[in-house]
């Protein structure tokens, strides 16, 4: 049996998280969409089919310096910033099949310190 790369091991955790996660108006889901160069999330209502808020590394002030653990950091920051305008103060997280480590643990903490519960 041939192994799996390494999208195919991503694609087979995403499937497997989102069979237990969904995001409601109150609760929305979190999903983190992560590429080489940034890191980007949004909070997505399920039930409705909308995204309720959201904030990319291409938002951020083009003075910004920092590695892209640091980056991540800010992203989450801003998303809960955005997602307190919207009346947002609680929701799901969906890592989308990423591992909870580097980047994707500090958007987590990111959004967290910003006032996000989850």
């Amino acid at each position: 049996m041939p192994s799996l790369t390494v999208l195919e091991a991503r694609k087979r955790r995403h499937r497997r998280v989102r069979g237990k996660l969904q995001g409601t108006a109150e609760r929305p889901r979190l999903v983190v969409s992560r590429s080489n160069r940034g890191i980007g999330a949004q909070l997505v209502d399920d039930l409705s089919g909308t995204t309720l808020a959201s904030a990319s590394w291409l938002s951020l002030r083009q003075s910004f310096k920092g590695d892209k653990s640091a980056q991540a950091a800010e992203v989450g920051k801003l998303l809960a910033k955005n997602a307190k305008q919207a009346g947002i103060d609680a929701c799901v997280f969906d890592r989308a099949g990423y591992l909870y480590h580097g980047r994707v643990k500090a958007l987590a903490e990111g959004a967290r310190e910003g006032g996000l519960t989850f």
